[in-house]
């Protein structure tokens, strides 16, 4: 006879055979029972200090690792607080699954003044999550496990959500043989295919754009890229990709020599790409150029219908129809792209202004001295130079929320869930004075986690970009001062070494020191009395 175990006992084997193997959250007496069986579990459990957090450490263990992050978190309060977290995970299409509690199955929708209660929870996030389902039936739990799964490897990804009733949690049922969810990713037609192929045969001067979508090809864009002679411009979630590659232009879309690039390419191939704003016209000048002869794919066929005017679309993943387009020009000659993609690169950087590539070369000096850091950025001044112009030195090496949703406080717990998905990698956590307060208590999540993250503070006293926007517009700046603690202070707290840099010249130094420690280490930069840190 086969025992029973809880729904909360059942859940975690689920999550065990879907390769779950760490789960941020915070437990509360509304999802006591989902823990009952986690201890003796191969799972680890990480608990930040904030259910953002949650989100956001499962955000930057996605983007490592390449699997879903998952956040456990208590219904209600627990629940809106990792919101923000999925809103920035939709916007950058990161696969994150949250579970969270529900009160229980009588009294949803009455509105009897209960701990944690929402007016409707569900309908709350099924307008943000790809899939919400609430567990009603908790036989049902293996089905809603494997659709949750099913739609994170299969699609774009983004949030996923499901909500077991507290009254659910302890239920009994009989456990089920637990397997891993199928993928059942697009792939497109080899008509379609080969039509793409002879455009980019065709091609005298073709251009590739890469996005986030497009991490799991890089194999093949290098082959195609050097097949056709095609620079490679990578936006900021693909960042890495081609290192080192004489065809890579590893800068922003929003600038004017990219744009110049791709108006002058008589193809443009955008691969797993969203084409928005926040990498495509990053000071709303709308002067994103017409695109000529552009072939556009992309996982999500939503996408395609969005966006620029294609002269073809592909409905598939990058990967797949990258390899399938390659199959089609066997022995092609390239054209040389090697000279647009240098010329492209110095004019992207003459460019930028000379304060952005002081900011711009600080990042050159982490990679330098640690080349196989990964830097995590939080919306602040550097990091939006590094949008517009970081030659990272891999893939994944290079992300942030100063796009896509553009969340403060997202770079600490985000660093953390980095650290947690490679600890082989010192990480290097990017952010301001202001955004750093958002979230400034995550460095103990840090020691606790044992995460070696370098907490490099950018301290421009205050909110200077905002600061600098209002100025711009012609507002009198108000509310972009708030007053900052004693960083090292609060890292002392903590019981985490701390530096405060006179000289920007010391920070080479600092790092390897920091990256030298088991655990958390914080650097403080400040903007102007830090020596040689300003242009």
């Amino acid at each position: 006879m086969t025992m029973e175990k809880t729904v909360g006992e059942v859940l975690v084997d689920l999550l065990e055979a879907n390769g779950v193997e760490v789960v941020f959250g915070i437990p509360g007496v509304h999802t006591v029972e989902l823990y009952r069986g986690l201890a003796a579990s191969k799972i680890r459990h990480v608990t930040p200090r904030h259910e953002q957090g949650a989100g956001f450490m499962a955000d930057g263990y996605a983007r490592v690792s390449g699997k879903p992050g998952v956040a456990l978190v208590i219904t209600g309060p627990g629940l809106t607080n990792t919101i923000t977290a999925m809103a920035q995970a939709r916007q950058d299409s990161i696969p994150m699954l949250v579970i969270s509690g529900v009160n229980r199955r009588d009294s949803l929708g009455h509105g009897r003044g209960l701990l944690h209660e929402l007016p409707d929870q569900h309908g709350m996030m099924k307008t943000l999550a790809l899939y919400s389902h609430t567990l009603l039936n908790p036989d049902d739990l293996p089905f809603v496990v494997d659709r949750a799964f099913s739609v994170l490897v299969s699609g774009r990804p983004g949030p996923v959500h499901i909500e077991i009733p507290t009254d659910v949690m302890a239920a009994k049922i009989a456990p089920q043989a637990a397997r891993p969810a199928t993928a059942t990713r697009p792939r497109s037609d080899s008509e379609t295919l080969q039509r793409a192929a002879i455009l980019c045969a065709d091609a005298s001067r073709p251009v590739i754009i890469c996005g986030g979508g497009a991490l799991t090809a890089e194999a093949e864009v290098k082959e195609l890229a050097e097949k056709i002679g095609a620079p490679v411009v990578t936006t900021v979630n693909a960042r890495g990709m081609l290192a080192g590659n004489p065809l890579r232009v590893p800068a922003s879309p929003s600038l004017k020599a990219v744009r110049s690039l791709l108006k002058e390419a008589d193809l443009v191939l955008a691969l797993g790409t969203e084409m928005g704003q926040t990498d495509y016209d990053m000071y709303a000048d709308g002067g994103f150029p017409a695109l000529r002869n552009l072939i556009r794919t992309d996982i999500d066929a939503a996408q395609l219908a969005r966006g620029p005017h294609a002269a073809l679309s592909i409905l598939s993943g990058a990967k797949a129809a990258t390899a399938g387009i390659l199959a089609f020009l066997p022995g092609h000659t390239a054209k040389d792209g090697v000279g647009r993609a240098e010329t492209a690169r110095r004019a992207a950087q003459k460019e930028l202004t000379p304060k952005m590539r002081a900011e711009i070369a600080i990042i050159d000096t982490l990679y330098r001295t640690l080349p196989d850091c990964t830097v995590v950025g939080d919306s602040t001044q550097a990091v939006y130079a590094g949008n517009l112009y970081c030659d990272a030195p891999r893939q994944r090496s290079w992300f942030n929320s100063a796009t896509g949703y553009g969340s403060l406080g997202y770079a600490p717990p985000a660093a953390v869930g980095a650290a947690v998905a490679d600890p082989s990698r010192p990480v290097v956590c990017l952010v301001g004075d202001g955004g750093f307060q958002f979230s400034l208590a995550e460095i103990g999540s840090a020691v606790d986690a044992g995460a070696k993250v370098i907490f490099l503070v950018w301290n421009n006293d205050g909110y200077q970009e905002i600061e600098s926007y209002m100025v711009d517009a012609g507002v009198t700046p108000e509310g972009v001062k708030p007053s900052a603690p004693d960083f090292l202070m609060a890292a002392k707290a903590y019981g985490v070494e701390g530096q405060r840099l006179t000289s920007i010249a010391d920070l080479a130094q600092a790092l390897a020191v920091a990256a030298g420690r088991k655990g958390p280490s914080l650097i403080e930069i400040h903007e102007r009395r830090t020596v040689g840190l300003s242009a």
